[in-house]
């Protein structure tokens, strides 16, 4: 039985995405050496500054991979980064073809790779499982090409949409349960993100679950008002606070406390409040390309209002809270019609005991 070129893709992927939340900020990929239809190479990136998905498959097949098909998920590289460029490898191997599953969307290469290949005699045919592998490296694809972090926005409700009671008691609206596997998708996010109000109400240590991964804690707080005692600070994962300018010009002590224990961001303002825009730009210059915002109701709120969320995780719970005063998941603006309200794409639905998880896409890219 003839294997096809889909199959073999579909196994690059899955090599890809055994790195997940582990490249940042390069992309997810995966590749296999193919010769008479079995895999003699295999290889995926494992981390910025470690060799690329194909020199490592090529390594792993060593002198059999002259005459052999190269598969991989995302266009070679010709450009000199962290490591050398991947087409040198390719054609150093005597590698007949390569089959990618889509063109880097990173300027300094696309399509450049293919060209070269080409020229020096390598058939490529590009195209193969696009639309997943697309899908799993959209941080990547919106920060190389809007220079804007992926941003996804994470919610514990309940059922009628509220995080808190008018008393401002959110502790808990969700199980145990759903608390954990929600903390364990840190991993996937460089940075993690919560308004000040979240801060004070909360005092969230706001760190991964997995020791080896590091994730930048960021504050968006208008006005400096995080206290330099928070819990934040007794983790030693790095921490940025987003302010205004008005807020660094007054030289008080917490000011002073908070400047040493955190990268202070200076944002230009938006009608009192930070610009969120100005703020995602500047995170982005920073190296953090996939932030992930957990609160609270105004932060989120507002990302709508901006047309910035790219995606949403909504944690439900089968509780009924009320009150016209109860705090929102997102609040805002909002809109003024209903033809106008976000619609999701790529709906998925998770039971977690008892509570339901809704994620779905914003954005695409």
């Amino acid at each position: 039985m003839k294997i096809s070129n889909e199959y073999f893709m579909q196994k690059a992927l899955a090599l890809a995405l055994k790195a997940k939340g582990q490249t940042f900020p390069n992309p997810l990929v995966g590749a296999l050496v193919v010769k008479d239809g079995r895999i003699i190479g295999k290889g995926y990136h494992k981390k910025a500054g470690l060799p690329h998905a194909e020199v490592e498959a090529i390594e792993d097949a060593g002198k059999k991979a002259k005459g052999a098909m190269l598969y991989v998920s995302l266009e070679p590289c010709t450009h000199y980064g962290r490591t050398p460029p991947c087409v040198d490898k390719i054609l150093e191997s005597g590698i007949k073809k390569v089959f990618a599953g889509m063109v880097d969307p990173n300027p300094l290469n696309n399509g450049k790779g293919i060209k070269l290949l080409q020229e020096h005699g390598v058939e490529v045919e590009v195209g193969f499982c696009e639309d997943k592998a697309r899908k799993i490296n959209q941080p990547f694809m919106k920060c190389i090409t809007k220079k804007m972090p992926f941003i996804t926005v994470k919610v514990g409700q309940s059922l009628d949409g509220k995080i808190a009671t008018k008393n401002g008691d959110s502790k808990w609206i969700t199980s145990d349960k759903t608390r954990a596997f929600a903390h364990s998708l840190r991993r996937f996010y460089d940075g993690v993100m919560v308004g000040v109000n979240t801060v004070i109400r909360d005092d969230p240590f706001l760190v991964s679950e997995c020791p080896e991964h590091p994730i930048t804690r960021i504050i968006a707080d208008s006005h400096l008002s995080t206290s330099a005692k928070a819990n934040l600070f007794q983790k030693p994962d790095p921490v940025i606070i987003a302010t205004l300018r008005e807020s660094l010009g007054q030289e008080t002590e917490n000011r002073n406390l908070l400047a040493r224990e955190a990268k202070i961001l200076e944002v230009r303002e938006n009608n009192g409040q930070l610009n969120l825009y100005d703020l995602f730009k500047k995170l982005a210059r920073l190296g953090i390309t996939n932030v992930l915002v957990e609160g609270g109701g105004s932060l989120i709120g507002s990302l709508f209002d901006c047309n910035l969320v790219d995606k949403i995780l909504f944690f439900i719970a089968p509780k009924i809270i009320g009150g016209k005063d109860s705090i929102s998941s997102v609040m805002g603006k909002g809109i003024s019609r209903i033809d106008r309200a976000v619609k999701l794409k790529d709906v998925r639905i998770q039971k977690i005991g008892e509570d339901m998880l809704i994620e779905g896409a914003v954005k695409e890219y």
